[in-house]
């Protein structure tokens, strides 16, 4: 996963005033899998990367920091 990834996972959690539980708790997965994420420690797969834009209402091209 990219930096840029990274950062926009991070991004657009704080802009929602979510933490990383709230946000796991809201997608059903859990509070290490959104750190690990973030941390770029593991990569999110299609269908972990189609809930979050859908939830954040972005594309996932957006998302993955592949368009502004």
């Amino acid at each position: 996963m990219t930096k840029k990834t990274q950062n926009r996972i991070k991004e657009l959690r704080k802009k929602s005033n979510l933490t990383q539980e709230k946000l796991a708790e809201q997608l059903g997965l859990y509070r290490n899998t959104i750190s690990n994420w973030e941390r770029g420690y593991s990569h999110i797969n299609l269908a972990n990367a189609e809930k979050l834009a859908q939830f954040f209402q972005v594309s996932i091209d957006y998302l993955l920091g592949r368009s502004e």
